[in-house]
């Protein structure tokens, strides 16, 4: 039977804590934390920049911030940042690709109650590779449709002159912006709507039986039509716990993050101090140095916040998974597998009347 969107709520959080605390396992909560990062699960996270200013004249005959790049073509700074926008590309690429497999991979270690990166990726790499050509055809999808969406009330505004003279249509360019912005915002909702419901339901169907994520929505869209509000209330409900896990999970996170960051900064107040007593200055190498150290430490706090994370890692898939279960029975079928029947027993036959002497 069927249960609605608050109805599942109870099942994934006995589902979570019977899986991180039943018994607790170290080993299987860091896992959970590189998958769940990795499969974009994060429920709450980031780091505020802060800003860095050089003096733009000399403070005194000992400086230690300062500049000294070598005179270098300008034709090969834009090489080189040509370079790095196609170094960016391939990465993320290459991120979105691993991203496509770990959803799979978090998905069996939800349903399995066990995390095995290295035996599932040998499974679940072809249902990635699915998934990677979707998301690549889904985004590609979205920038066109918002280059429609802006770029033809634009061509028109431009044609009537209205951006000639701005000032001579006030009042057009002001209602036509605000109708704008709000269909804009339609066409990014629902493109957050399609993109969860996708990881959501589509990726278990992926996993079960083999198919592609456009096989996928051909099956989810009837059972989407049969129950629209559940399905709404589905929505909703993850809106407002990932709301409410965002809120918890931040205060944690900044905590930690104070914790962790005083360590941090103390040997980052060592270094520059033993930098300017050795009579270093900022050049290409050590520049080079500084910005390897800090995608380090950033790559250590984005990997904090994933551990702190692990209990919502862990919870909305398995939302998401015992919703759909009651929905889909071969997701059913392997969440809750039949208990093996007992063996049949065959009576003996009744024994034989002994022949009369």
């Amino acid at each position: 039977m069927s249960i609605s969107a608050i109805d599942a709520i109870s099942p994934a959080f006995h589902h979570t804590k019977q899986q991180l605390l039943q018994p607790f396992r170290a080993a299987q909560w860091a896992k959970l934390a590189l998958v769940g990062f990795l499969a974009g699960e994060l429920s709450s996270g980031g780091c505020n920049g802060g800003s860095f200013q050089l003096p733009t004249r000399p403070s005194g005959d000992h400086r230690f911030v300062d500049i000294a790049l070598p005179n270098v073509n300008p034709a090969f700074f834009a090489a080189l940042i040509g370079l790095l926008i196609v170094l960016g590309i391939i990465f993320w690429i290459l991120f979105l690709y691993v991203s496509s497999v770990m959803r799979f991979i978090l998905f069996d270690s939800v349903v399995a109650r066990k995390c095995e990166i290295r035996r599932s990726w040998a499974r679940r790499h072809g249902a990635g590779l699915r998934y990677f050509v979707w998301q690549i055809l889904f985004l590609l999808a979205m920038g066109v449709g918002l280059t429609v969406l802006v770029g033809i009330p634009a061509a028109l505004a431009l044609a009537a002159g209205w951006l000639q003279a701005p000032r001579q249509h006030m009042i057009p360019l002001i209602l036509g912006g605000m109708l704008l912005f709000f269909v804009v915002m339609g066409f990014i909702l629902l493109s957050l709507v399609v993109h969860v419901l996708t990881k959501d339901f589509v990726v278990p169907e992926m996993a079960l039986e083999d198919i592609n994520a456009i096989e996928g929505w051909r099956r989810l869209l009837p059972m989407l039509k049969a129950e629209k509000g559940s399905y709404a209330g589905y929505i909703g409900m993850k809106i407002v716990m990932a709301l409410g896990a965002a809120v918890i999970v931040g205060i944690i996170t900044f905590i930690v993050l104070l914790i962790f960051l005083i360590p941090v900064g103390g040997f980052g107040v060592i270094a520059v101090l033993a930098g300017k007593t050795a009579g270093l200055t900022w050049n290409l190498y050590t520049i080079t140095l500084a910005v390897v150290v800090g995608c380090v430490v950033i790559a250590a706090l984005l990997y904090v916040v994933s551990l702190i994370s692990v209990p919502a890692i862990v919870f909305f898939p398995a939302y998401s998974i015992y919703f759909f279960a009651s929905r889909y029975p071969a997701l059913d079928a392997l969440l809750r597998p039949p208990p093996p029947m007992a063996a049949q027993v065959s009576p003996l036959p009744p024994p034989e009347p002994e022949p009369l002497a």
